[in-house]
């Protein structure tokens, strides 16, 4: 096992760990799906809606064109394999990780449930009827769920009512299960009413689950450090991540190793390389990014890994966006090689390239991989054609690399923006939640 690795080498063994080192299939199936999904560990969810819903997105990174109803049948059944908790934040993760989770839960009842005088403490009779009317009516909406206290009881939390916070306070503490969608809208249900037993019966402890935890994060990343680990899993508790990095060492699973360029603090940074992590000679994909992909979702690792400084412009004012609303990263070989805007136009069906920029040393033939990218992106999405703007110094390269209209787009610091793009996605996620749970 090697003690040191190169800059190049660590990309790429970062990548082929979330299993860019191979092929795309011809046909994308469930296999394949599932596959990814166990490459990465866990899937996270955020309502933004603009060009494609984020959780499909990895997925189509990874295996290209999918029928997304495919992912929908593994994700929304009545007995799913997978389950929605708070992992990387609101993520997907196998049903049968409940109990990872079971720390994390009693943290979310001690911190919310527990604090007199707190909401869940003088809500308690509505939290009650909640309960019981899950038990009796089985898994349910919230607007499906009446109660007196609703009307006209609404806080400054994203206008939710009394009922959307019950649900959401038990789902924190694992008493509730998300039991599926009717489009982006939860239905809840008991955890028993959704769960296997055998998942819900697990008893782990912290110190377990985290060591369990920090090895998955392990796998998935190929070589990381102490930070990204814990990011992966959002562990605030950095003592028990070290103590887990040591046992995982002491067990062989994990290996310390140097890499080119990772400093903390001015000094080398300390990086652990898992024992199953293969370090390719070479890295040749090409895929289009969600902001919340594993491979950039923590901005240090995506900056240490690939010299790439990322942040999304949803919340940034429209006249001080340097690369536009909703910039997906986009990976050619083993580096991000630029960042496009992306918006599907379904009553125009035609995919709109909002801008687009190169980073520094994008190779000779990226105009052209980005742009097959974007084109087989389009078709993913049925729309019959791609439009790119001119904001941006990639737009002239990837349009004469593809048949694509040319559209003027208000650009950054353009007070056409904010009307051009209001609405294009929910941006009041509610798996904001539990940061800001009220107290």
């Amino acid at each position: 096992m090697k003690s040191s690795l190169s800059a190049a080498e660590a990309r790429r063994v970062a990548l082929a760990a979330q299993g860019f080192g191979r092929a795309r299939p011809e046909s994308a199936g469930t296999r394949h799906l599932n596959g990814a999904l166990a490459r990465m560990a866990t899937l996270q969810i955020d309502s933004v809606n603009v060009f494609a819903r984020s959780h499909y997105m990895p997925l189509f990174s990874r295996v290209g064109a999918y029928d997304t109803a495919a992912l929908d049948r593994l994700l929304f059944a009545r007995r799913p394999p997978y389950v929605e908790y708070w992992a990387h934040v609101a993520a997907f993760v196998p049903a049968t990780d409940w109990g990872l989770f079971r720390f994390r839960m009693d943290a979310m009842r001690a911190k919310y449930g527990s604090k007199p005088g707190g909401w869940f403490d003088t809500h308690r009779d509505i939290v009650d009827w909640v309960r019981a009317e899950l038990a009796d009516r089985g898994p349910l909406r919230p607007a499906q769920i009446e109660h007196d206290a609703k009307k006209g009881a609404r806080g400054p939390w994203w206008d939710w009512d009394v009922v959307k916070h019950a649900l959401e306070y038990m789902w924190l503490f694992g008493e509730v299960a998300i039991a599926g969608r009717r489009g982006f809208e939860r239905r809840y249900a008991l955890a028993e009413q959704v769960l296997p037993a055998e998942a819900l019966d697990v008893t782990i402890s912290a110190e377990e689950a985290i060591r369990e935890l920090v090895r998955r994060a392990a796998r998935a990343s190929g070589v990381a450090t102490a930070a990204d680990l814990a990011d992966y899993w959002r562990i605030n508790d950095r003592k028990a991540v070290l103590a887990a990095i040591g046992d995982l060492t002491d067990s062989g699973e994990l290996h310390p190793v140097s890499v080119e360029g990772w400093t903390s603090s001015g000094r080398p940074a300390k990086a652990w390389l898992h024992d199953d992590a293969a370090i390719p000679r070479r890295v040749d994909a090409a895929a289009i990014l969600t902001p919340f992909d594993p491979v950039v979702w923590f901005r240090d690792r995506a900056e240490r890994l690939f010299d790439f400084e990322y942040r999304i412009e949803i919340y940034t004012p429209a006249h001080k966006r340097r690369f536009g609303y909703y910039s997906l990263p986009v990976l050619v070989g083993d580096g991000i090689v630029g960042r496009v805007d992306l918006k599907a136009d379904r009553a125009g069906s035609a995919l709109l390239v909002q801008s687009a920029w190169w980073e520094r040393g994008a190779p000779a033939d990226a105009a052209a991989r980005v742009a097959a990218e974007l084109r087989l992106a389009a078709d993913w999405q049925g729309l019959e054609s791609v439009s790119v703007s001119y904001w941006g110094d990639a737009t002239d390269d990837l349009a004469g690399a593809m048949p694509a209209a040319r559209r003027h787009h208000a650009g950054a610091g353009s007070p056409g923006v904010a009307s051009a793009e209001s609405g294009n996605g929910d941006t009041e996620s509610i798996e904001l939640a539990a940061e800001q749970l009220p107290s």
